[in-house]
């Protein structure tokens, strides 16, 4: 889920996740609705569980090449990128889409000050280094985006292009997030603020994992209501929980042509096992990220980028101007807008998503230096 800071400082209180061991259970194909990502349903999916920066980390690959890492969101998983997988092997990369520190099948450890932006960035330079990998494209979508926008940051030889999915690059705030939020936005809800107690969050998410995650997925798709997400995320009362504004819209086959029943059965049956915990206890961490990386949010990123985003999606639709990404992304290439797209836009659109990325990064990132685009 989308929580970036452009909303913040613009609308108050807007909301915006190499041991070579194969991981048990875990499907090796690409989802039913891949033929109309445009891809082949018989690329290898592959899994493996590699030792990084003191966990383990799961690890979906596909293809060889340049390496592109893919990072996903709240409440999301590496399945999240089951259409960019095949194709990106198909067009001649290594896709590497981990499920983050907190989710899945990586560990979870219990204290938040493991989840910090360093953390996260050190679990990725780490999982490059196992896999013998020197550098890699970063493309994250959502808190993945968050996390990825850091690494573009402070690790620009490692990450030469980057991708963001719906969040855009975020200036520091002069506070940390939760003071923040808590002096501008009196008396309403907001989703970090709430996320904050330890346990109050997951007692109400945990109970149903599968409800928590179809409504959740429904209130940010472009299948919503265009109020609910305006509705839920500025006008909601403090004290309601995250998903009482919402409507339960029912299995996905009755709403939605993006996500088979068996598709979301794949993240219920996960969440249900590992319950919400550790993918809220990066949102714990967020007021941490302030004070112990004082320079994110205050260095260019030269590195060529390209900003992807559903037009419904809340992240751009409520987050203001995209004037602050402008000047600080001097690599910025283009800003692309999917009409009717909402938050989940590589699975909304997974076709034109892969359009869009393979050619950007066959252009920018894997073109010799001296055939790239001069800006």
């Amino acid at each position: 889920m989308a929580f970036d800071r452009r909303q913040f400082m613009k609308i108050s209180g807007a909301a915006g996740l190499a041991t070579g061991v194969s991981a048990a259970g875990l499907a090796t194909g690409v989802g039913p609705a891949s033929a109309a990502a445009g891809t082949s349903r018989t690329t290898a999916v592959t899994h493996r569980i590699v030792r990084t920066n003191g966990i383990d980390m799961h690890v979906a690959e596909a293809g060889r090449g340049p390496a592109v890492l893919l990072l996903h969101g709240f409440p999301e998983l590496w399945y999240s990128w089951r259409h960019q997988l095949p194709a990106l092997a198909a067009a001649g990369f290594r896709a590497l889409a981990p499920d983050l520190r907190g989710y899945g099948r990586t560990d979870a450890p219990a204290e938040v000050r493991g989840y910090t932006l360093r953390s996260n960035l050190a679990d990725l330079t780490g999982l490059l280094d196992a896999l013998g990998v020197r550098t890699a494209a970063l493309v994250g979508h959502d808190q993945g985006a968050g996390i990825a926008w850091a690494g573009a940051q402070f690790h620009p030889d490692r990450f030469p292009a980057m991708v963001a999915l719906g969040v855009a690059y975020s200036p520091r705030l002069p506070m940390p997030l939760t003071e923040y939020l808590r002096r501008n936005n009196p008396g309403k809800f907001n989703v970090v603020l709430y996320f904050q107690p330890p346990g109050v969050a997951e007692a109400e998410l945990d109970a149903d994992p599968a409800r928590t995650l179809r409504m959740t997925l429904y209130a940010l798709s472009g299948q919503a209501p265009l109020d609910l997400v305006p509705r839920w995320l500025l006008n909601t009362p403090e004290g309601a929980g995250f998903l009482d504004p919402l409507p339960d819209p029912g299995r996905p086959s009755r709403w939605c042509r993006w996500v088979s029943d068996a598709e979301f059965g794949r993240f219920a049956r996960e969440f249900r096992r590992t319950g919400f915990g550790g993918a809220l206890r990066r949102y714990r961490a967020l007021d941490l990220d302030w004070s112990d990386l004082p320079q994110e949010g205050t260095l260019k990123v030269h590195q060529p980028t390209l900003y992807l985003t559903g037009e419904l999606d809340s992240a751009y639709r409520l987050g203001g101007s995209l004037d602050p990404m402008r000047e600080m992304v001097p690599g910025l290439r283009r800003i692309h807008v999917m009409p009717g797209c909402g938050h989940w836009t590589q699975q909304e659109r997974p076709h034109e998503v892969n359009r869009h990325l393979i050619d950007f990064l066959r252009r920018e990132y894997t073109r010799p230096r001296s055939q790239r685009r001069r800006r």
